[in-house]
């Protein structure tokens, strides 16, 4: 009878494993491009929280891969991952699987950084002097068209040691982020140009399988907005840069 009893145990605890397993909520894996303060590797980015938020309220997970660039959007295209985070709009016309989620993300500045801190940041500036950027950016890459020296860089740490190595005179990235990595390698004799050369609004794009989770992921994130915890974390985690010494 112990036995008997022993083994319907096992058998219920089996079935609840199995039941609680079926009910997790399945993960989408994104590519990210981005870096601090946006997101980081222990996950607590401004985009770490309020994408980690969206998806849970839509009910999936969200997992972050980092590709390269480009490498990330042919995949997500592909299918091989489910997405891409961050990206302006308008892609859908050159990668038809991906489907755009409507709601903005976040802004981006997309910014240079020189050694040269009294150099002013225009694209006609630009186009006559060494410049680099990371492969698959599609704003410089579009705005560059023609330009005489051009370098591109798989990452932004790449793209910041042409930079240091005097390689390029210039390195096109996003201003948070730039700034970010100037604080936490010390660069002292990197600066922001200014002013911003575009300001894009960014937006999450799903793999066209998943197209039935765009409203949901949409709403989620005008729900978080309205609530105030959007603009909440994008002042402690990202605008506390600004009140950084700057370099």
């Amino acid at each position: 009878m112990k036995i008997i009893l022993s083994f319907a145990i096992a058998g219920v605890l089996l079935l609840m494993a199995g039941l609680a397993r079926a009910a997790e909520a399945p993960v989408l894996v994104l590519n990210d491009t981005n870096e601090p303060p946006f997101t980081t590797a222990d996950g607590k980015g401004f985009l770490d929280a309020i994408a980690g938020e969206v998806f849970r309220r839509a009910g999936v997970r969200l997992r972050l891969v980092k590709l390269p660039a480009e490498r990330g959007l042919i995949n997500a295209n592909a299918g091989i991952e489910d997405g891409d985070l961050s990206r302006i709009a308008g892609l859908e016309a050159h990668y038809p699987n991906l489907v755009r989620v409507p709601e903005k993300l976040v802004d981006w500045e997309f910014a240079a950084f020189g050694r040269d801190a009294a150099l002013p940041a225009h694209w006609e500036t630009l186009h006559a002097r060494p410049v680099g950027h990371i492969r698959g950016w599609k704003i410089y890459e579009q705005q560059l068209v023609g330009a005489p020296y051009v370098v591109t860089a798989e990452d932004p740490a790449q793209l910041f040691r042409q930079l240091q190595l005097n390689r390029i005179e210039v390195a096109l990235y996003a201003r948070w982020q730039g700034l970010s990595r100037i604080q936490r390698q010390e660069l002292k004799d990197v600066h922001l140009l200014k002013p911003s050369l575009a300001t894009r609004e960014m937006f999450i794009y799903l793999h066209k399988r998943h197209a039935a989770l765009v409203p949901r992921l949409a709403a989620a994130l005008r729900a978080i907005k309205a609530e105030g915890l959007y603009d909440r974390l994008y002042r402690e985690k990202v605008l506390s840069l600004a009140e950084a010494p700057a370099r």
